[in-house]
């Protein structure tokens, strides 16, 4: 929303006190550009984040039902269980330089949360909030936890032996949203909690999964037979198909997203440099171990054969190998479940500061309700935002390939935010160059940025691949590609919209767009949108900073200043 400044609204008093703040002027002068939404220095959202909520953001988010189901998908594609270990560790490498690529933004902006929209804005000043724009857009748009959702659901039908119908799954995965919202909504520190112990949960799964592979490979089961037959000739088999070993490297790709979700808490941490720069990188190392262990348990113990053939979930091929009663299988299905659950905390906490973020810089109406975090210092309107696209996803599109289109929507414009955020790091450090600003606390090494930024143009590339089936032979009955084509609109789409509301409009009502910092009662901080009329404007330049702060004059003397 915007709102007409009035001339006289120039030199009042509250914008001199503000203007008169001498933290938010030093720190925006100590920054490589002044534009973008405030800092806050101060976190009004609290500062619960801790090393250890910081690995388990990251775990939690990362490990979802993947670890369960997309060894099985890997193999199909790759041919062959060698290649299938290499790909894991192809995937772990992307993620560390990626990684790298954050820590290096985190040391730049080091009180800004929001990850993604926050290190876009700064690395992209210029058109104004045009990229944050594109990207709150896609973001507020598509980051869903619904399949996540429909995942619970379904699992904790299976254990308990329930018949399942369409409404009963969107039912639950309802309820489970709405329940991970309001704990969210409540309190900080117990939504943290409890997604710390889901993940710690999680990581005795996959560990307890990892020692039964060590124990078969070591013939301590003799209900397996032929133990560790598939490492004999692990690379028999390897496809030479380009469409299936591309998208087995999407698929390792998204695997390991969440790497960086603690990212976007980064204010909420009380010394984040250093807390992330330790922890950020022992979480992922934590998962690159788990995913490889698990990998091996189940060639370990499951003819690789049965896993390209079965449509099952490679894990329950690895419980019923070891277990003979459906105990066990139970046990594994809640457990699914359970992971599908800590995902969907460590996801809803992330995004909830993205929009939060997407507010702050005013790029979605009322900027204010978006930044407050009364009365349970949380950000209620981010939630609830989030609560209710993720539950339209899940009712509203019938099963199958309305509802799998619809949650594959988000891989492309993902894939280009991060090919923009590799690219905007070198735009700042050029920026701070020519600034001749201090060194950071951490900086990527160019080799291993250069690796990130070539996978990154890869990922772009490869979701166009035809499949072997030819191009309705994808995982939808319609043409391969429409989910990238569809990605593409949507980005495309916010940037008419952005023309629309920051070109077109304006020039037609005789204004421009600038922005005014209002501040809230519980610290927050947020950008206002005004419309200055363009015979006001070059005063309005001449007397405000980026921030629409008076510009004060300096003192000279006791008795006078100066111009």
């Amino acid at each position: 929303m915007t709102d007409t400044p009035s001339k006289q609204s120039f030199y009042s008093e509250e914008t001199i006190r503000q203007s008169l703040d001498e933290d938010e002027a030093s720190l925006a002068h100590s920054d490589d550009e002044e534009s973008g939404a405030p800092t806050e220095t101060v976190s009004p959202l609290g500062y619960h984040v801790d090393w250890m909520s910081v690995i388990f953001l990251n775990v939690s988010r990362t490990i979802g039902i993947g670890v369960f189901t997309t060894p099985g998908t890997i193999l199909k594609g790759v041919g062959s269980v060698g290649l299938s270990l290499i790909y894991w560790v192809v995937g772990f490498l992307f993620s560390a330089a990626s990684l790298a690529i954050y820590l290096e933004y985190l040391s730049y902006y080091p009180k800004r949360s929001g990850a993604d929209i926050a290190y876009l804005e700064k690395a992209y000043p210029r058109p104004r909030l045009f990229v944050p724009a594109l990207y709150a857009f896609t973001f507020v748009l598509l980051s869903i936890s619904s399949s996540s959702a429909i995942v619970f659901a379904e699992y904790i039908f299976a254990a308990l032996g329930q018949e399942t119908s369409a409404w009963n799954v969107r039912g639950l995965a309802v309820g489970m949203c709405t329940f991970v919202t309001l704990v969210c909504m409540a309190n900080t520190k117990w939504s943290l909690r409890l997604s710390n112990w889901i993940g710690m949960i999680k990581v005795v799964t996959l560990v307890f999964i990892a020692i039964l592979g060590i124990i078969v490979l070591n013939g301590g089961i003799s209900r397996v037979e032929n133990p560790g037959s598939n490492f004999r000739n692990a690379f028999s088999g390897t496809s030479t198909n380009l469409n299936g070993l591309a998208n087995a490297l999407l698929k390792i790709r998204f695997a390991y997203v969440g790497y960086e979700n603690a990212f976007s808490v980064a204010n909420e941490v009380k010394d984040p440099v250093p807390t992330l720069k330790k922890f950020a990188p022992l979480s992922l190392g934590i998962v690159f171990i788990l995913y490889f262990m698990a990998n091996v348990a189940y060639f370990a113990t499951v003819p690789k054969e049965v896993i390209m053939e079965s449509h099952e979930l490679t894990a329950s091929l690895f419980f019923e190998a070891i277990f003979p009663n459906r105990e066990a299988v139970v046990a594994l299905q809640v457990l699914v479940a359970l992971s599908s659950l800590g995902s969907v905390f460590a996801s809803t906490i992330s995004a909830s500061r993205v929009v939060r973020e997407c507010g702050r810089q005013g790029l979605l109406p009322y900027p204010h309700i978006w930044a407050s975090t009364k009365p349970f210092g949380t950000p209620l309107a981010a939630y609830a935002l989030r609560w209710f696209i993720s539950c339209v996803v899940i009712v509203l599109p019938p099963p199958g390939d309305a509802f799998n289109f619809i949650v594959d929507l988000q891989y492309y414009p993902t894939a280009v935010w991060a090919l923009l955020l590799t690219v905007g790091l070198y735009r700042i450090r050029v920026r701070r160059q020519k600034a001749h600003a201090p060194s950071s606390a951490f900086r990527v090494w160019d080799s291993v940025a250069a690796f990130a930024l070539a996978v990154n143009i890869g990922i772009m590339i490869l979701p166009w691949v035809p499949p072997e089936g030819g191009i309705y032979g994808g995982d939808v009955s319609f043409f391969y590609a429409t989910y990238c084509i569809v990605g593409v609109v949507i980005i495309l789409l916010a940037a008419f919209l952005y023309w629309v509301w920051f070109s077109y409009l304006p020039k037609r009502g005789q204004y421009r767009i600038r922005q005014v910092v209002d501040k809230l009662s519980d610290g927050a901080q947020a950008l206002r949108t005004v419309r200055v009329p363009l015979h006001a404007l070059a005063e309005w330049d001449a007397t405000h900073d980026e921030h629409g702060q008076l510009i004060l004059p300096t003192p000279t003397s006791p008795e006078g200043y100066h111009d």
